[in-house]
């Protein structure tokens, strides 16, 4: 199927690129990397009249450490999130789920804006952010302002983003000395539709207590969920076996998975419980506290 007829826009700064976006609202679209939008457009799934390509844009591509943060720009590739040594000292956490998203041709084209604004509920990205507690920086005619991930991820290929915003830049915190990280996904082979995955960070104290858990699971929902009872069990013990496995199950009351062709709410459900407990022990194993 071919797409329908748009107008194409190639800005070449950010200033330029959010002046179209207020100019033309609802009818544009932003095209990061385009493995996600591209082939909603050529299935006619989004008919947006204004595609404006932001890949001449070069500001909006930057990683840098600022203030305890891992600033990313938007147009920030997949890959280097996935390789770059700042990410994987500040952030590990997206360094370890970066392998997961589909192959390493799509994450060299695949951008960390395009991903988050995407919201695909099963996509690993958005799950990091929500389990990190990052912030979207969203720009548009009345300005910038800040969205925590907590409030910007509505429903399936639903964000806060109003129709003349834009995502202008992702903040992460730095994880704290003495925190492990680890994700885990199940999907349909290797590279392929994930399903249901888990992202973590445990901090952890001398004595190998968890001081704070950060848990949230993709593909449990219409949208991220933060895994908020199995982040209770787990604080203040000592990641073995048996609270592993209590915090592990406690997650089956936090996800409200939906039924679709790939998978049953109940397998759903089942599986968001087997990934807590994979990342969870691969964390104990990690820290030796099992």
């Amino acid at each position: 199927m071919k797409p329908a007829p748009f107008e194409y826009f190639a800005p070449e700064t950010a200033e330029e690129a959010l002046a179209l976006m207020a100019e033309h609202g609802v009818e544009a679209r932003p095209l990061a990397g385009g493995q996600s939008l591209v082939p909603l457009i050529n299935m006619r799934m989004a008919q947006p009249s204004v595609l404006i390509d932001l890949n001449r844009c070069p500001e909006l591509a930057y990683l840098r450490g600022e203030d305890g943060m891992l600033v990313s720009g938007p147009m920030t590739r997949q890959r280097e999130l996935e390789l770059s040594e700042t990410v994987r000292a500040a952030c590990p956490l997206i360094a370890k789920a970066m392998p997961y998203m589909g192959h390493a041709t799509i994450r060299n084209r695949g951008t960390a804006g395009g991903s988050l604004s995407h919201a695909d509920p099963s996509a690993e990205l958005p799950g990091v952010a929500l389990a990190l507690g990052a912030e979207m920086i969203a720009g548009g005619p009345n300005g910038r302002r800040t969205v925590p991930a907590t409030e910007f991820f509505f429903a399936e290929l639903t964000t806060a983003l109003e129709p003349d915003e834009m995502l202008c830049e992702i903040r992460f915190p730095e994880a704290p000395a003495g925190s492990r990280a680890a994700f885990a996904e199940v999907g349909s082979h290797f590279g392929g539709l994930a399903l249901v995955g888990v992202a973590a960070q445990i901090d952890l104290d001398s004595a190998g207590r968890c001081t704070k858990a950060a848990l949230a699971a993709t593909g449990a929902g219409e949208r991220p969920t933060r895994l908020s009872s199995t982040e209770a069990v787990l604080t203040g013990e000592v990641l073995e076996k048996q609270s592993i496995a209590e915090a592990a199950e406690a997650a089956a009351g936090d996800v409200e998975p939906l039924e679709d062709l790939h998978a049953t709410a109940h397998w759903r459900r089942r599986a968001a419980v087997a990934m807590a407990a994979r990342v969870l022990h691969e964390i104990a194993d990690e820290a030796g506290t099992r």
